[in-house]
């Protein structure tokens, strides 16, 4: 799938002025959210998950596009033949083998902290899954390393991860505004940046694998 077909083109130029994270990673973040949560039809409600997660507002058209994706990403993981089409965000083969791992590392974080949030309980075999997503998650390579087993390895763990959602989309989907992370705010709550700039340190996010593996320890 090239660039154009895949997206990838669309949300590099939607996102080229914001430098949070990478594209992959914030791909991922949304389809972590969307495997478990129905697509929020607001902007408003992303920018106040963002705001929630330590990191700035995008621009209208980066949030318009990240709103339409999100829509659209949820409906394909509801629907059982469309969802085996899903893909992550990452480059094409056109790409250095080295930024296709990196992106797909990164997408793998993204999802990890999308779903994370959501505090959904892990079966025994989603807790597996989850397991081999971190050691993805956890891949170091330098640009002039050689990635063991090259472009087969790749394409086997790029298989891997594009059927993780589809594996975890089984659930009765909630709001987004109700994950924990955001319900029961009230109107005049105060943002974590917000607490931050007055020197209130707000509580930490646990890590998202401990999460993952609080009932199935490594």
């Amino acid at each position: 799938m090239n660039d154009d077909i895949s997206g990838w083109n669309d949300w590099e130029t939607a996102f080229a002025e914001w430098n949070d994270v990478t594209i992959s990673e914030l791909h991922g973040l949304m389809t972590g959210l969307m495997t478990v949560c129905h697509a929020p039809t607001k902007i408003e409600e992303w920018e106040q998950l963002l705001t929630e997660l330590s990191f700035s507002i995008p621009n209208e058209a980066a949030l318009t596009l990240l709103t339409e994706e999100a829509e659209d990403t949820s409906f394909q993981l509801k629907d059982k033949d469309d969802a085996y089409q899903y893909s992550p965000l990452v480059p094409d083969d056109e790409h250095d083998l080295y930024e296709r791992v990196m992106a797909l590392k990164q997408w793998v974080n993204g999802f990890m902290t999308g779903f994370g949030v959501t505090g959904c309980t892990l079966t025994t075999e989603e807790n597996a899954i989850f397991s081999d997503l971190s050691k993805i998650g956890s891949i170091r390579l330098d640009p002039d390393d050689e990635f063991e087993g090259g472009e087969e390895s790749y394409l086997y763990l790029y298989e891997f991860v594009r059927m993780v959602p589809v594996s975890l989309a089984i659930r009765p989907r909630k709001s987004m505004m109700s994950l924990p992370l955001i319900a029961g705010l009230s109107i005049d709550a105060k943002t974590a940046k917000e607490l931050e700039q007055e020197g209130i340190k707000p509580k930490p996010i646990p890590p998202v694998i401990d999460i993952m593996n609080q009932n199935n320890p490594s």
